[in-house]
């Protein structure tokens, strides 16, 4: 199956998850290349906006830029500055994937395969790729890393995303639960603990649970439904993770809100450089933290993260850790 209802078709991301195909061969989502990238093809400042001659020539489908900011003003607050459009753009693009992967993954035994359009660009160019003209990495290719791990925790939520929340309804009402799944890709069973917890914008745990997790070689195990009536949308959120052998391979966060409204606190983002680690640190829940150099060509071991309040020790395998900013869906603005 070729399915573009999301993106060509302007559904929401939630959509994939009304269809179980057999093998997803072809789906995918724009986004735009980094600034550096879009830097060797722009002479003026003047050329820096989504909708300049310049910036749609550099269009890999026309009208698309449009479309982009179409679900950017769905999800996110409208961005200040052109740097905030290309960053939210990214992580359109990757929870745009992400949604449908772990969608198919959760699914496995009825769907047996999923393949996004696509990897690389062969021109500096706004287009459906993870890995831009120049060799630098999208959120995308990040986020592929961990949607893809042989040994994935995934959580299907439900709240305003899954159920098309309606702004102008009155006394609009809508579920908001948590079902946690583990996809095991290996040919041996794997012995889990997945934990996940209830949160404050600032991070603190209002209730947690535990549990121990069988997961049979090549298959995917659901853990059950857990309905959070009284979670409040705007400031609380869901962490979950999961340990194998005293280490943490899998986790994330939801929200039960719109990106857009969810008030976070600012995490107050740092770092320091400890040997070849980036050492990251945070004030509050932060969302899609995203570690960048002057030249945007760093390749870490992850990034474009979700971060409770504390410390995340992130690998570099490349590049120089010089004057790093970061930033977090907190910096939409």
């Amino acid at each position: 199956m070729h399915y573009w209802a999301v993106w060509h078709g302007n559904k929401p991301f939630s959509e994939y998850r009304k269809y179980y195909f057999r093998y997803v061969s072809e789906f995918g989502f724009q986004s735009f290349p980094s600034q550096k990238t879009v830097e060797t093809f722009t002479d003026d400042p003047k050329d820096m906006n989504i909708f300049s001659y310049i910036m749609e020539k550099h269009q890999r489908q026309y009208g698309a830029n449009g479309k982009i900011m179409n679900y950017m003003q769905q999800i996110y607050l409208y961005p200040s500055s052109f740097e905030l459009v290309i960053y939210a753009s990214q992580l359109l693009q990757a929870d745009a994937i992400r949604y449908g992967v772990e969608h198919f993954r959760r699914n496995r035994g009825r769907c047996m395969g999923a393949i996004y359009w696509q990897l690389n660009d062969c021109w500096p160019v706004a287009s459906w790729a993870s890995i831009d003209y120049c060799g630098r990495l999208k959120a995308l290719q990040y986020y592929a890393r961990r949607f893809f791990a042989p040994l994935m925790l995934s959580c299907q939520e439900e709240g305003m995303m899954s159920q098309e929340a309606d702004m102008n309804r009155e006394h609009f009402v809508f579920e908001k639960s948590i079902r946690l799944n583990v996809a095991n890709e290996t040919r041996q069973e794997a012995q889990v603990r997945v934990r996940w917890a209830l949160r404050n914008a600032d991070a603190s745990v209002l209730s947690q649970w535990e549990e121990a997790v069988t997961v049979p070689a090549l298959t995917s195990v659901w853990l059950d439904k857990m309905e959070l009536p009284e979670a409040d949308i705007f400031s609380q959120y869901v962490s979950y993770e999961m340990e194998k052998d005293g280490k943490i391979i899998s986790d994330g966060t939801v929200i039960f809100s719109y990106p857009k409204y969810f008030r976070y606190e600012d995490p107050k983002l740092s770092c320091e450089i400890d040997g070849d680690e980036i050492v990251v640190k945070a004030h509050a829940y932060a969302k899609s933290v995203e570690i960048l150099n002057e030249n945007e060509d760093l390749v870490l071991e992850d990034n474009y993260f979700d971060m409770n309040a504390g410390e995340k020790r992130v690998k570099v395998l490349s590049g120089n850790t010089e004057n790093l900013r970061l930033r977090s869906v907190y910096d939409i603005r």
